[in-house]
């Protein structure tokens, strides 16, 4: 059942607390809603996107093979371990980062997932079945972090989301600075704009790189340093690549953000008014749950 900000659009993790004195002095609890992950990937097949936006066959085939662990072991690594690592230098004001403190708290999650979801310990210990699913999610995460998550961008607007500018900052960083070693590529397939990783091993590397130096911003509170990878790298769409992108997923007919409606829960009760089971049934239609909300729960008079 979802309620509050988790209705209708649900979390696909949580990682509470997160403020750095509770973490270090008492830790922290992870929770993974492995149902919630499962009903989107189950949604999402043969509606198109993959097909659309991978830059090949090969891609395609690792995705669906491996996509489901791998982006599994990637919330798990960023919940559990990447928010609850790392620490402040004695003296450092923990609200030093202002505004940018989100993007880059969530880029330094993500960058520690993704860096240590290539290493060979990850499938020796079991966590994934082979290290083309750590390829499966870099595909993944640069293919959203350069094009497909702007579709969610109204013309013309920046990036504000903290998740969206940290993905964006983490692709646009590691492509430019991959650049010289031609570490990921834009490509042309049939005419349309793709993204191909060409060194997985560098771009792990650069994924390290970025990941120290967003820990050094965090620890040290270094306000300006923060303020410039994000306004650099994680704020402005490219206009001409956005206008091709939107054109592109609108004729995929898709909703850019998905939701879930709750089931409705009947109690039964024998002669005693005693519960003896409860009736569960299912709706598709959300609009109707609203109003059954609002007409059977609401605090304040229906007229």
């Amino acid at each position: 059942m979802l309620g509050g900000d988790c209705y209708p659009a649900s979390p696909l993790g949580i990682n509470l607390p997160n403020a750095d004195w509770i973490r270090k002095e008492v830790g922290s609890k992870s929770v993974t809603l492995a149902n919630i992950t499962n009903a989107y990937d189950e949604a999402s097949k043969g509606n198109g996107f993959l097909e659309e936006f991978a830059a090949g066959p090969e891609e395609v085939a690792r995705i669906k093979e491996y996509g489901t662990i791998a982006d599994a072991l990637h919330t798990d690594l960023h919940e559990c371990v990447g928010h609850a690592s790392g620490k402040l230098a004695a003296g450092t004001d923990p609200n030093a980062l202002k505004n940018y403190a989100s993007p880059l708290e969530e880029a330094r999650a993500d960058l520690f997932a993704l860096y240590f979801m290539m290493d060979k310990k990850i499938i020796d210990l079991g966590l994934l079945p082979a290290r083309e699913a750590a390829e499966a999610e870099y595909d993944a995460y640069i293919r959203n972090g350069l094009l497909t998550q702007i579709v969610r961008i109204k013309p013309g607007k920046d990036i504000e989301q903290a998740h969206m500018r940290c993905r964006s900052t983490i692709a646009h960083w590691v492509y430019e600075k991959g650049k010289s070693g031609n570490v990921i590529e834009f490509i042309s397939r049939d005419g349309k704009t793709c993204v191909m990783i060409r060194d997985y091993g560098k771009l792990r590397t650069l994924f390290g790189e970025l990941l120290k130096e967003i820990q050094r911003i965090k620890s040290e509170g270094d306000f300006e340093a923060g303020k410039k990878l994000v306004e650099d790298y994680g704020v402005k769409v490219d206009p001409m690549l956005h206008t091709e992108i939107l054109e592109r997923y609108a004729k995929l007919n898709l909703a850019p953000y998905a939701g879930f409606v709750n089931p409705y829960l009947f109690p039964v009760y024998d002669g005693n008014g005693k519960i003896t089971d409860i009736v569960v049934e299912y709706t598709d239609d959300y609009l109707a749950q609203m109003m059954y909300y609002g007409k059977n729960y609401s605090f304040l008079p229906v007229r």
